[in-house]
Order: C-alpha cells, then structure tokens, then sequence
C-alpha cells in the first residue's frame, strides 16, 4: 500500500540550529558568569548566526546596526518627550514622535545599514513606549551592548565551526561507524584524499 504524501516536510536538526543553539547557550553562560541578564544578547546570537560568514555578517549587521540606530534614536527622542511629561506617562506626544522617529530610523538606515530598519524599530518603540525615564539611557545603553556581544559570539561560533568543516568532521564520523554519507559529505572527504 503506497504511503500518503506528507503536507509539511519533516523538521530536521542541521549544522546551522546546532551552531544557533551553541551560540545561544554559550552566550547565556557567559553572562550567567557575569550576572546579567542575557535576554537579549542571546536574541543577538540568533540573529547572528547565518549560514556562512557572510550571511553571520549580513542578519548579525543587520541587529546590531538597527539596535544602535533605534536606541540613539529612541533615547533622543524620549529625552525631548520628558521635556513636555517628565512623569513619561503615555500622551499623544509619542504617537508623533514614533511617526518622526520611523521615519528618521529608515533614512538613517538607508545611508547606515539598509537591514536595520525592522530591529531598529523595536528598540525605539520599547524605549518610547515601555521604558521608564529614570532608566532610558542605561536600557538604550545595554540593549546596544547586549546585542553587539551576542552577534559576536554568533560570528565567532561561525567563523570557528564553518560548515565545511563540521561536515567533513560529520562524514569521518558516519564513515568510522560504518553509515552511509550523503553527497555532499563523500565530495568534501573525496577533496581531502586528492
């Protein structure tokens, strides 16, 4: 009896979810052993981790950038709200200062780092709409910085583990336990005897 197709392919674990998920937890140590909190520079590895180096460079950019553009944004922005509502309560104000705000985020992008509009936007809404003003500045502040650590880490994790090399690692292995290698894994080991 035939099988019936499957609707959804079935979810595979790869070279790239196991260099994510590394990243991730070496980044979640290494701040665990400094006493932050490492929400979000581990969102920064995520981020961070492409399929080679330069996709690493391209979404890691593309965070880092849109994070130090928002947050100088968003802090000068906010910094001119508390001038009219030094409680930072929610007023009207904001909706025209997220209007101005995007609008100078995606200029600023545009001649920056063009992939930094969508994470930019993010830090400026949580800084106009969710941070309190006594604490702006150091928020804005350690977002940049978390979010520079964890696409480093992210990088460093690709620049170390490429996946050329985590597959001829991978087809040794499958080779020394007896199992069938894929194509892919038979040409890179065929380069390494030639």
């Amino acid at each position: 009896m035939d099988r019936p197709e499957r609707r959804f392919p079935r979810p595979t674990i790869g070279l790239r979810c196991i260099k994510t998920a590394l990243s991730a937890a070496l980044c979640a140590m290494l701040y665990f052993f400094i006493g932050r909190n490492p929400t979000f520079a581990c969102i920064g590895t995520v981020f961070g981790m492409g399929q080679d180096m330069n996709a690493s460079r391209l979404h890691g950019g593309n965070r880092f950038f849109g994070t130090i553009i928002g947050g100088l944004i968003g802090m000068l922005l906010f910094r001119f709200y508390l001038i009219f509502y030094p409680d930072g309560k929610p007023r009207f104000l904001l909706v025209i200062l997220t209007f101005a705000g995007t609008v100078l985020l995606i200029l600023l992008c545009q001649m920056i780092w063009v992939g930094g509009v969508q994470p930019g936007s993010v830090v400026l809404c949580i800084i106009l709409f969710n941070t309190p003003p006594d604490a702006y500045i150091r928020y804005s502040l350690n977002r940049m910085a978390d979010t520079g650590a964890g696409v480093l880490i992210s990088l460093f994790i690709n620049y170390l583990l490429p996946r050329q090399r985590l597959l001829r690692w991978w087809g040794l292995t499958k080779r020394r336990l007896g199992l069938s290698l894929t194509q892919e894994e038979a040409s890179l080991l065929e380069e390494d005897l030639a």
